[in-house]
């Protein structure tokens, strides 16, 4: 296995696909995941936890869909996911570009 903290980085930074493509940011980092899990220290760790967030987002994202349609309350919900969305990839590349142990709040432990 070799340390590819690059590679990590721009894994995180993936996710921002999802502003330009719609679902570029779920597809790139699982595809970047299933392929070098085996080969890049750190990779697994990092793609779970990325996998975990992006579903876990999806799941709040659908639950503050009804709260729109019904209250107009979710899209302060959804506003604040957008933020999410915007700034932990950014927060965890830079965490993983240096080294340090990356956290995502609000993420369900979907894959173990």
């Amino acid at each position: 296995m070799t340390e590819d903290r690059q590679l990590l980085m721009l894994t995180h930074l993936s996710q921002l696909l999802d502003f330009v493509s719609g679902i570029g940011g779920f597809v790139v980092p699982l595809i970047l995941w299933i392929l070098k899990k085996e080969e890049v220290l750190g990779m697994d760790f990092h793609g779970k936890a990325i996998l975990n967030f992006r579903i876990s987002m999806f799941l709040y994202v659908l639950i503050c869909i009804p709260f729109v349609i019904f209250f107009g309350l979710g899209f302060i919900g959804l506003i604040v996911l957008g933020i999410f969305y915007l700034i932990f990839p950014i927060i965890n590349a830079v965490k993983a570009s240096n080294g340090e142990m990356i956290h995502y709040p609000f993420s369900i432990q979907f894959i173990k």
